[in-house]
């Protein structure tokens, strides 16, 4: 059998069967484009290898329903770095906390985003997934005025502002109309609804503090007893 000498890389190969026939061998999918320049652009797929260091943003969530705050850690991929084709991508997921109680669902929930992530393509789509589960105790308020129906809807708005800030994902900005409009209903709101700060334009003696039973800064020390100058409420009976 005579050698043969290939002076050309070697994209593809069939195999010769019975009778003549050949056989083309599959060619693995690598997502690759090609421009009109002639520039190679490599797309984010699940065959892409992990490189030893990647860059990324840690998110601290602190809730009202646990003690312990969450860090949320996304890293991304740099694609096509260095060219004007260079983008970032989520590429995992970490989530960690000291509370244990959520440690399995906690694994699983970040070992499936993070698969998900490097699936590639259009993962924008766990942004809504997520923001829609509701725990069915309740959620909780954040600073702020902003309702959070469940710990996994946070981390839905957590990966939001992620991909809002490695583009992709855009930010929704209001119109002046609807910013006028929205300042004008919280100055009535706040207007109509606005506490008096109980310390302020007080009859009672300056220094009062605020008793217990009537909510009213009233409580003076006479005679040596703590007791309020509003309701009578005295800690010597």
């Amino acid at each position: 059998m005579s050698k043969v000498k290939i002076d050309k890389k070697i994209v593809g190969y069939s195999v010769r069967q019975r009778g003549g026939k050949s056989a083309a061998a599959p060619r693995p999918e690598f997502r690759r484009e090609t421009t009109a320049g002639g520039a190679e652009i490599i797309r984010m797929h699940e065959k892409l290898e992990r490189p030893e260091m990647l860059i990324g943003s840690t998110y601290k969530v602190k809730t009202p329903v646990s003690d312990h705050a969450m860090y949320i850690t996304i890293n991304d991929i740099v694609l096509n770095e260095g060219t004007e084709y260079e983008k970032r991508r989520p590429f995992e997921i970490f989530i960690n906390s000291k509370n244990l109680d959520h440690y399995q669902w906690i694994v699983a929930l970040t070992r499936i985003i993070s698969a998900v992530f490097r699936k590639g393509g259009d993962v924008t789509f766990l942004v809504d997934e997520l923001k829609a589960v509701f725990d069915p105790r309740g959620g909780y308020w954040k600073p702020g005025g902003k309702y959070m129906p469940s710990i996994i809807a946070e981390l839905g708005y957590i990966v939001e502002k992620h991909l809002i800030l490695i583009g992709l994902l855009k930010k929704v900005e209001l119109d002046d109309e609807q910013k006028k409009l929205l300042e004008e209903k919280r100055a009535e709101y706040e207007a109509r609804s606005k506490q008096q700060d109980a310390f302020s334009k007080s009859e009672y003696p300056e220094g009062a503090q605020l008793c217990t039973k009537c909510s009213t800064a009233a409580v003076v020390m006479m005679d040596g007893c703590r007791t309020c100058l509003s309701c009578g409420d005295s800690k010597c009976g």
